[in-house]
């Protein structure tokens, strides 16, 4: 599988999504899994 990294413009629209409260669950749950990809993210 290839190392891919969500990228900085890619997570910031991420975020938005799961600030938004319309949204459905779905769309956050793809953000939920850009924003664990993001360059540069802590792995806990």
């Amino acid at each position: 599988m290839a190392d891919k990294k969500t990228g900085p413009k890619a997570a910031h629209a991420a975020s938005k999504v799961l600030q938004d409260g319309r949204t459905g669950k779905n769309s956050k749950t793809a953000a939920g899994s850009a924003l664990s990809q993001k360059v540069g993210s802590k792995k806990k």
